[in-house]
């Protein structure tokens, strides 16, 4: 069964379930406070799930019960009473009871064990179980195998050990164990990932945990030692996280059950494992398609050619171009009765839709339909192709292209084609990398969307400084390292992903084309008029006491503003267009011995060059 905990989303509990429920949950935890704040009864809750499909699997936490002395201890098994009596209203006969943080605990395992004993005799008089948790911070219980002591001395049949991976996995706790523990004696699991942090565990646990495959824990272990065990009873994500409480409970919910179907997929033949097929092999991106008007269609077409692109075709049906160079297809869309259309009334001269070639295409949607992914569907015009698309970030479109097809059937079928050999081609081959910027709230959903529904990887994060303050880079990449996307948000307004993100709705910023001479390649867009990202002479100065270079590759370098990155792998060579119209630019980059890396020593350069930059 596939749950989450009410906790993990933001709004109230009504709208909470209603957004578990359209996400397609099994079950939902009710936590206490959301039934604190519910303007209704706990028996109105019942029926909502039920209209909902939902089932309760448990009502959570009861804090600060075992080893208490009196009168606390007494006062305690009255709460528990009414909790009970609560949770039949609320129609679900499992509590899950956390370890006491409370400094008037008693540091006793017998008597803990003794407590808890007595009350699962008391909850099974009324046909109800409890689970015991450690918290990473309990006061005298914070390792799970003390809680699964204190469930074996207790030796009661309504009463489990609850195992939580972030309060396994934060205090690093060997797995042996967890691995040893009888099926039936694991009352309930809870799942969380995070992002590794040094920091106070109670902090991290408040305010950093994310879904499954967003964050660092190593879950597959814990998942491995879980299915040891033979448990086969719910898996539900309890997620405490300051991004998530911001963000949309629709969306974030619908994450959240991505993150599970990735979950299981962990470990084969597990008791919740369910078949997903296997993540494609891509070969690279296929074609780029803009959305633009009559206005944006002169500049945008010169400062196309200048970049050594051939307009070759017309589409057959619609008002569309196709522009050419190397492996490099550009669409031009000026459709005004098109999905390309309402995209640019939100987000004006944009790229609207980005096409991959994948080596499998029935694998490739039967796997994005496992994880959910939301699918386009627009008009077709006799004897056109069918391309199927998934919505992607900020309502732009991913289309799937079967790779045999890519190549020539595409183009043929769909454009009348033409020659332009007025100019010659720049050296551009294939693209690099597309960047896209986006609300800091949904950095992680889009991270775990690439990482599930396309089943690429996610690079480190970086920390990028703009003059106005700081962006976080996170890059994903296709298992072959075809098609490489860096993810880019800021909370800073006025830096240059904030501003795109509130002028234009974010979206693809920036479009990096390799070629495998970019010196020739930049020599003869410049013949041609490209308006190049000036960079600084210090820079240079700097470059040459970093780095043993040639001076006159330093001063090819000035001549053509190319920046320059090396590492272990090999060297990097780019250089920037200016923005165009303020909203998009180009890069042109040159990869050399294998370098695999953005030159993200050089971002901090290329961000004052562009907020000097002149309109």
């Amino acid at each position: 069964m596939r749950a989450i905990a009410t906790v993990c989303l933001s709004g109230d509990l009504h709208s909470k379930l209603e957004a578990i429920a359209r996400a397609g949950f099994d079950g939902v935890e009710i936590f206490e406070n959301d039934l604190l704040s519910f303007d209704g009864s706990p028996a109105d809750v019942r029926e909502l799930c039920v209209r909902l499909g939902l089932e309760i699997v448990a009502f959570q936490p009861f804090r600060d019960f075992e080893a208490m002395p009196e009168p606390q201890r007494g006062r305690n098994f009255e709460r528990a009473r009414r909790k009970f009596a609560l949770m039949r209203e609320l129609g679900t006969d499992f509590m899950l009871i956390c370890s006491n943080v409370s400094p008037q605990c008693i540091d006793d395992l017998d008597q803990a064990a003794a407590d808890l004993r007595e009350l699962a005799e008391i909850a099974a008089e009324q046909g109800l179980r409890i689970g015991f948790e450690a918290l990473a911070w309990g006061r005298y219980i914070s390792d799970y195998r003390d809680a699964w002591e204190v469930v074996k001395r207790a030796d009661h049949p309504a009463l489990g050990v609850v195992l939580d991976s972030f309060h396994i996995l934060s205090l690093n706790l060997e797995l042996e164990t967890m691995a040893a523990i009888p099926a039936d004696k694991i009352a309930f699991v809870q799942i969380a990932d995070a992002p590794l942090m040094d920091m106070d565990v109670l902090q991290w646990s408040r305010h950093f945990r994310c879904f499954p495959g967003q964050g660092r824990l190593p879950l597959d272990t814990f998942m491995q030692s879980l299915a040891r065990t033979g448990y086969a009873g719910p898996l539900s994500l309890e997620i405490f996280s300051d991004v998530f409480r911001a963000a949309p409970a629709d969306a974030n919910a619908k994450d959240g059950l991505r993150s599970l179907i990735w979950l299981e997929q962990l470990v084969e033949d597990a008791p919740w494992s369910r078949p997903v097929p296997p993540q494609t092999t891509y070969d690279g991106v296929h074609f780029i398609e803009f959305t633009l008007d009559e206005e944006s269609a002169a500049p945008l077409g010169e400062l196309l050619s200048s970049l050594g692109f051939r307009h070759i075709g017309r589409h057959r049906s619609k008002n569309v171009e196709l522009w050419r160079q190397g492996d490099i297809h550009l669409v031009l869309n000026f459709e005004t009765d098109s999905f390309a259309h309402t995209f640019r009334l939100l987000h004006g001269t944009s790229v609207c839709a980005v096409g991959f070639r994948v080596d499998d295409l029935e694998a490739a949607t039967t796997r994005a339909s496992a994880y959910r992914a939301p699918r386009f569907q627009g008009p077709v015009g006799d004897g056109e192709m069918e391309i199927p698309a998934l919505r992607g970030i900020e309502g732009s479109l991913i289309y799937l292209v079967d790779e045999t097809q890519a190549r020539v059937q595409q183009w043929t079928t769909d454009f009348v084609l033409f020659d332009d050999d007025e100019k010659p081609e720049a050296g551009l081959v294939n693209v690099d990398h597309l960047s896209y910027v986006l609300p800091p709230t949904q950095l992680l959903g889009w991270q775990l969307f690439y990482r599930t529904v396309l089943g690429f990887t996610a690079g480190s994060e970086n920390e990028i400084a703009d003059p106005r303050g700081m962006v976080i880079s996170q890059t994903m990449t296709s298992p072959e390292g075809s098609i490489r996307i860096p993810l880019n948000a800021s909370r800073a307004h006025e830096t240059m992903s904030g501003r795109f993100l509130s002028e234009h709705q974010g979206g693809v910023q920036q479009i990096a084309f390799a070629t495998p001479d970019i010196f020739t390649t930049l020599e003869t867009m410049q013949a041609r008029g490209l308006p190049m990202l000036k960079i600084p002479a210090n820079y240079y100065e700097d470059l040459a006491s970093r780095y043993d270079l040639d001076e006159s590759l330093l001063e090819a370098m000035r001549e053509r503003n190319v920046l320059y990155d090396r590492n272990e792998d090999g060297e990097f060579f780019h250089a920037y267009t200016r923005t165009f119209m303020g909203r998009f630019f180009f890069e042109v980059v040159e990869r050399r011995n294998g370098y695999s890396q953005f030159g993200a020593a050089n971002a901090g350069i290329r961000l004052a060059a562009q907020a000097g930059q002149k309109p």
